[in-house]
């Protein structure tokens, strides 16, 4: 369970170090003219073009070539998800980043796509991404478009079983080690017959989920704690392009008007409306509703949840507005890491029912999971019964 917590921890950081660094520059050649000697924050993308000293990770840009001290860094690889460039619906199991050594480096195939984000300063006459003891470099190898990466990246950043992690084994042996201990002890005498035969149940207590009769009720259990997590995926999307925008009270509908700054100063924002407009397709959201989803805007959550009357928040960066006119939608911006598309309803109300629903359906699944727990208990416990008379 402890091992639960701190995997959970440790993906909830990856997710947070990822956004903190999209709101750093980009850099680039300017940029890197214009870096102070002691360093500064930045974020790059580039082809993977070499590992040398099997420390020091070279990327090349169209206009730089930088290296990356690998010693502290933490480094991961995104695998693409089955749609391909199109990010349909969100499969955690398959979508999950890997955290990889540096010996696995070497063995990815020159060019692959890598983002680096963190401290550059100079070393040795050449601008560098090192790692602090504060702040480690964040390196992600990953395949597919820059402007869907971000977006894989926040929901695909969690763990596939947060229960199955480096410290499981060692608890298993723990707890077999214990048991055994206590029922030698106890077996010899005959008044202690009964807590020795339950140290030899408790042996086994790690594998009662999966026995039947309770197996069934497991698998109910899982299902909703994948529908949970992927609850958490959605909100996390929800909360995506919020960053970019300036603090303030939640405005619903046509009151929607926060604006913000990206990193290369471009106006990012929102606009309201109350059906998505352009050119459409047809596309199922539940309720048996057919809505109309435009080719040329993509949608933050794939999988959506209309709530009707609420409209559509459609994030970009903002174009001058005509005199007069209705306020144009936003477009793509130049930033591929910044948020562009649709979310069905206000961000932050959204974000607030997605959790609900998790912690919903994380409690349901976990009431159920120790409801087949003590149906496997009492089914043992008959067993023995039995066998005594």
């Amino acid at each position: 369970m402890a091992g639960a917590f701190l995997m959970r921890r440790s993906w909830r950081l990856f997710r947070s170090r990822f956004d903190k660094l999209c709101l750093e520059p980009i850099l680039d050649y300017a940029a890197c003219q214009k870096t102070p000697l002691e360093g500064a924050q930045y974020r790059f993308t580039g082809g993977f073009e070499s590992l040398t000293d099997g420390k020091t990770l070279w990327i090349r840009s169209e206009t730089l070539t930088i290296p990356v001290v690998l010693a502290g860094a933490h480094t991961y690889l995104l695998p693409m998800p089955e749609g391909g460039e199109t990010l349909g619906s969100f499969d955690p199991g398959e979508e999950a980043p890997e955290r990889i050594r540096w010996d696995r480096i070497s063995t990815l195939t020159g060019g692959a796509k890598v983002f680096v984000g963190g401290l550059l300063c100079h070393v040795e006459d050449r601008w560098t991404f090192v790692s602090t003891k504060e702040s480690p470099l964040l390196v992600i190898f990953y395949d597919g478009p820059d402007h869907t990466m971000a977006t894989r990246a926040i929901r695909a950043g969690r763990h596939r079983n947060e229960y199955w992690n480096r410290l499981t084994p060692y608890g298993f042996m723990f707890n077999a080690f214990f048991q055994i201990l206590i029922a030698l002890s106890f077996l010899s005498r005959p008044a202690f017959r009964l807590t020795a035969l339950c140290a030899f149940i408790a042996l086994f207590a790690p594998i009662f989920p999966l026995l039947p009769p309770g197996v069934l009720l497991t698998v109910v259990y899982r299902r909703l704690w994948w529908r949970a997590r992927i609850f958490r995926a959605y909100r996390d999307l929800a909360r995506l392009p919020l960053k970019y925008l300036s603090m303030g009270k939640k405005l619903i509908g046509e009151s929607f008007s926060r604006q913000g700054r990206l990193p290369d100063g471009e106006v990012y924002g929102a606009v309201w409306r109350k059906e998505l407009p352009g050119d459409a397709v047809p596309g199922l959201i539940p309720g048996d509703t057919l809505e109309k989803i435009p080719k040329d805007i993509p949608l933050i959550i794939p999988e959506q949840h209309f709530h009707k009357g609420e409209g559509w928040y459609i994030f970009g960066v903002m174009p001058e507005e005509a005199e007069g006119l209705e306020t144009p939608l936003p477009v793509q911006p130049r930033d591929p890491f910044a948020a562009y598309g649709a979310i069905p309803g206000e961000p932050e109300g959204l974000a607030e029912r997605y959790t609900r629903s998790a912690y919903i359906l994380e409690i349901t699944g976990g009431l159920i999971l120790l409801v087949g727990i003590g149906l496997n208990l009492l089914f043992v416990g008959m067993i023995l019964y039995l066998l005594a008379v």
